[in-house]
């Protein structure tokens, strides 16, 4: 049910268009480089999945923590949260070509003879092995799309119906789920990337991973919205009070990574095990080095600094500019955790790493449009409705 004050703007359609135009473009870039070098194809295409599967879960994420705490800052973009989470299908089917690359992805783990090599790998071959691994993956996939399922196909009845048990049957939902979630947030990212390398362990890494992930999709969603709010319906619902949220919220996830990614650096900086420091050391010299500089600069330090001042978190421009920055190093942070695993005595930079996740990226930006299309862009029978639409000062 779609409420005539609501409907989404017409221009989604030809966002969706275009954007299903470049991803169809870059994919066939993409694959002309398997051709070439199918090696380095599925190390980019790693790269590209592991960035866009981090929005949708993100997404999924801050869901359902809209679900737990309520509040307007979560209303207003639930639509956009919930178009984000049926991309899911998709990122399915963008799993299959790891599938197939799975040599290429993983030739550590998927040699018997390098696992073979110490006791420690030896205790982690069973773990490691490719029939164990997909069959993790069948299961997060499974998860996901049932959480992200259910919770658009309740959020849909409440708009039908107008019953309020609806939202506590999203909370129910909601509590046991997002715990699950990070869960198999950090058993994914072991799999996916912590296992490039299998000699090497960190405990935090999955908690990285969830703040990341969870950072990417609110600067998406904030992007988004600051598109929105210059457009009918949403020029009359978004306003400065509700990106100062969101701006509070980045500011709260950019320190959430940076707690997590310092805390593996110092833990292992002081225990100064070769088994461990080996990760950093292929990732601090050359240009890995000034990447990593990058990064701590423009994903931690600007954006920190920014997030202080109450001017520019009220300001959609600024906020969406400062979330476009941090996209952007979220790539380049997912090429520096990947890339380096294959190459860690010199740095190699593949124009395939750029072209994978514009090609994931146009393909998954498409089927987004196309889903927030579909529904009102306002829950429009939540019991905070009301409130979401009064004016700032008053609430």
């Amino acid at each position: 049910m779609m409420q005539l004050g609501y409907i989404p703007p017409a221009e989604l359609k030809s966002i969706s268009m275009r954007a299903l135009i470049v991803g169809v473009i870059f994919t066939v870039l993409l694959l002309i480089g398997a051709v070439v070098d199918r090696t380095q194809f599925f190390h980019a295409y790693l790269v590209g999945f592991i960035f866009w599967i981090g929005i949708t879960l993100g997404s999924l994420a801050l869901l359902m923590l809209q679900h737990l705490t309520g509040g307007v800052w979560g209303l207003i973009i639930r639509r956009v949260l919930e178009a984000a989470t049926r991309t899911l299908p998709l990122m399915v089917i963008l799993f299959v070509p790891i599938i197939i690359g799975l040599k290429q992805i993983f030739p550590k783990w998927t040699s018997s003879a390098f696992m073979n090599q110490t006791a420690a790998l030896q205790q982690k071959a069973h773990f490691l092995s490719p029939g164990f691994f997909l069959t993790r993956a069948a299961i997060y996939f499974a998860f996901w799309s049932l959480v992200a399922l259910l919770l658009n196909w309740l959020s849909l009845e409440q708009d039908r119906t107008d019953k309020k048990a609806f939202r506590k049957r999203m909370q129910m939902i909601s509590g046991p789920g997002l715990a699950f979630l990070i869960v198999s947030i950090t058993f994914a990212s072991i799999d996916w990337v912590m296992s490039l390398e299998p000699g090497w362990t960190s405990t935090i890494f999955g908690l990285i991973f969830v703040a990341s992930w969870s950072l990417s999709a609110l600067s998406l969603t904030i992007l988004t919205m600051s598109w929105l709010s210059r457009r009918e319906p949403m020029n009359a619902v978004v306003q400065r009070s509700h990106f100062h949220d969101w701006g509070n919220l980045l500011l709260t996830l950019v320190m959430l990574w940076t707690y997590f990614a310092f805390s593996q650096y110092l833990l292992i900086w002081s225990g100064n095990l070769p088994e461990e420091t080996s990760w950093y050391v292929a990732r601090k010299h050359g240009g890995w080095g000034v990447i990593a500089l990058g990064i701590v600069i423009l994903q931690f330090a600007f954006p920190f600094l920014t997030l202080l001042s109450r001017a520019a978190k009220k300001s959609s421009d600024r906020l969406a500019r400062l979330a476009l920055l941090i996209l952007i190093m979220r790539v380049l942070d997912v090429i520096w955790l990947i890339e380096p695993a294959y190459n860690p005595e010199r740095f190699h930079l593949s124009w395939m790493d750029v072209v994978a996740p514009i090609g994931i990226g146009g393909l998954w930006i498409a089927t987004f449009a196309w889903q927030l299309q579909k529904r009102s862009l306002m829950p429009i029978n939540d019991p905070q409705i009301e409130q979401a639409l009064q004016p700032a000062h008053e609430h």
